[in-house]
């Protein structure tokens, strides 16, 4: 029941969305504007009844009483929704935004600012891109840094995970999509080249059948 927004102005703010957008507490910490947001439960809220097995319903009530179990199933009782924030400031912070308004833990390790920050669909990691050049890998629950994914040869847009968790996709301003096996990637399992510039967004179909790239040549390959 509540919606987070990150701004210029270095705060992110909680809204109650069944109150008529009620402000509940501001949250801050960063040093520079907030570029990015992901929360533990955004695969399952934004996937809702659909995934890998391609499952039909037949109705919309089936399909809502089956999005619903599948959020009960993904959040355990005793664990609170994470937050984490990426900023300008090179640092991520990690939030229990549910419950209070100071962070539970400051990420740091990016040279430069944070683009983009994505949890896996099983939330036990998530991932974040940076101007840097490179992704870094974190334990989705304690923050723990896992890993950096080197690869790329310029700024790193954007990040998108497999339904199945298994793997991370980032797309780069050098024109390329990398494909990384997770969590224990060395190197790039696979190099998506095609696009003749820089490519500003990617995103995964719920079923992992295919992948969607789009790029600043105006294109959009599959």
């Amino acid at each position: 029941g509540l919606i987070y927004t990150a701004s210029r102005d270095r705060t992110i703010k909680v809204w109650a969305a069944e109150e008529r957008g009620k402000l509940v507490r501001t949250l801050k910490g960063h040093g520079h504007r907030v570029n990015s947001l992901a929360v533990s439960s955004d695969y399952v809220c934004r996937t809702g009844p659909f995934d890998h097995t391609c499952k039909r319903f037949a109705n919309e009530e089936d399909a809502f009483e089956a999005a619903v179990a599948k959020y009960k199933a993904f959040k355990a009782p005793d664990e609170p929704e994470r937050l984490v924030s990426g900023s300008d400031d090179f640092t991520l912070f990690v939030w229990h935004p549910t419950n209070g308004k100071h962070p539970i833990k400051r990420l740091t390790g990016h040279q430069q600012a944070v683009n983009h920050i994505s949890f896996s669909p099983d939330a036990r990691y998530f991932a974040s891109a940076s101007f840097d050049k490179k992704v870094k890998i974190w334990n989705g629950k304690s923050g723990a840094f896992i890993s950096t994914l080197t690869g790329h040869v310029g700024a790193v847009y954007r990040i998108a995970w497999s339904s199945d968790s298994r793997f991370l996709v980032s797309a780069s301003k050098d024109s390329t999509a990398k494909l990384w096996e997770m969590p224990s990637a060395k190197k790039a399992k696979e190099t998506l080249p095609g696009h003749a510039d820089e490519v500003y967004a990617l995103d995964w179909s719920p079923n992992g059948s295919s992948l969607a790239t789009g790029s600043k040549d105006r294109t959009i390959k599959v």
